[in-house]
């Protein structure tokens, strides 16, 4: 399988996908009381924001390099 085929197809299911929600909508939720400010809120984000975009698209290229998949393989 090729490098680009690997990157492009799906390997997160949907429990890690919930999972990997959890940390940005907490990092959304401290930010709007304030308690999340400065280089923390900075880096926090990014981190989160890495984990929505990956959440979103059911893709993770460290997954994917590491040949690791917890998406459900259809049968048939």
């Amino acid at each position: 399988m090729s490098l680009l085929k690997k990157l492009t197809t799906r390997n997160v299911g949907t429990v890690d996908r919930l999972i990997r929600t959890l940390p940005a909508v907490a990092v959304l939720i401290l930010w709007a009381g304030g308690m999340l400010n400065g280089t923390a809120l900075i880096i926090t984000g990014v981190i989160a924001a890495m984990l929505l975009v990956t959440a979103i698209t059911g893709m993770c290229s460290i997954y994917a390099m590491l040949g690791f998949s917890t998406y459900p393989v259809k049968q048939g």
